[in-house]
């Protein structure tokens, strides 16, 4: 097994270092189509080449035009098979903590809460390979407050770090007439706001921990960004009096989640590469959004 995740581990490198020349291939086949369009010359650079370029944009089609980048490997199986999901919390969890992630069980179908107990976080990703999860979610507190949410893909990353704020779970509401139903169907996603590239970075991972729905689920989870922070909301609705009338009902937990950090590699890779982080001059910048508008 440790064979077999190094060598993984080798091939996935070996085709992250092969994008520059792809790039830079793509580059050159871009500039001879559009002369050619155009009934320009061909640039004199590329003259040496013109003919084996030529050969290759023939043969070309939509899919194998525009390469592809290590970033589309990561999830290039998640359509293939429902994400596996392993929860989990920081060591000695106190009880809000421990109730939030039992909440959290229910939240992502395909779910598995595990106690952390003594288990390092090297440990817990070796396991969760072997035994095919998608995706690791630690969660984190300070003072009994959860705080801290991280979201790993497996097997070779990324991992999202995000910041948790105002946290409501079910069991806090006293009113529980006022509360639907936990539906465990899986849920319809709205995303919204995401417009940027960072931000449809973060959709994805996001979008990746839940499967695709039936059509006539009556299950919504929404993930809206505003000023980049990303609040969660999970509703059921029910049409009572027709199609036309429709009762929406808040679920439960609500929380808001902020970015503040991406990295390429799994959470227990410390020499992983960063692809993004939050730094602390970006805090004054406050017309400046990072995730949508």
């Amino acid at each position: 097994m440790l064979r077999r995740n190094i060598r993984l581990r080798r091939e996935y490198i070996y085709r992250k270092s092969l994008e520059g020349k792809e790039r830079l291939l793509y580059e050159k086949k871009r500039k001879i189509k559009e002369a050619l369009e155009e009934g320009k010359p061909i640039p004199t650079e590329l003259r040496n080449e013109e003919a084996a370029l030529r050969q290759e944009i023939d043969l070309e089609d939509e899919q194998t035009a525009v390469p592809r980048s290590h970033i589309d490997d990561e999830y290039a199986n998640a359509t293939e098979k429902d994400p596996k999901i392993l929860l989990t919390t920081s060591r000695n969890p106190s009880a809000p903590l421990t109730q939030f992630v039992k909440e959290l069980k229910f939240v992502f179908p395909n779910a598995q809460r595990m106690n952390r107990g003594g288990q390092v976080i090297s440990e817990i990703i070796e396991t969760c390979r072997a035994h095919d999860f998608t995706d690791v979610v630690l969660v984190h507190e300070h003072r009994g407050v959860p705080d801290g949410m991280i979201i790993s893909h497996l097997p070779f990353g990324p991992t999202a770090y995000f910041g948790l704020l105002n946290v409501v779970t079910r069991h806090d509401i006293k009113d529980k007439k006022a509360i639907g139903k936990m539906s465990e169907a899986y849920p319809h996603l709205i995303l919204n706001n995401f417009s940027t590239k960072l931000g449809e970075r973060t959709a994805n991972i996001l979008k990746h921990l839940f499967p695709v729905p039936k059509p006539d689920t009556k299950r919504i989870i929404t993930f809206a960004n505003q000023s980049d922070y990303i609040s969660f909301r999970h509703h059921v609705y029910e049409k009572r009096g027709g199609p036309k009338s429709i009762e929406l009902k808040e679920v439960g937990p609500r929380f808001e989640l902020r970015l503040y950090q991406i990295k390429l590699g799994t959470m227990d890779q410390s020499e992983a590469q960063i692809e993004w982080v939050i730094r602390p001059y970006m805090n004054t910048t406050k017309k400046r959004k990072f995730l949508g508008d």
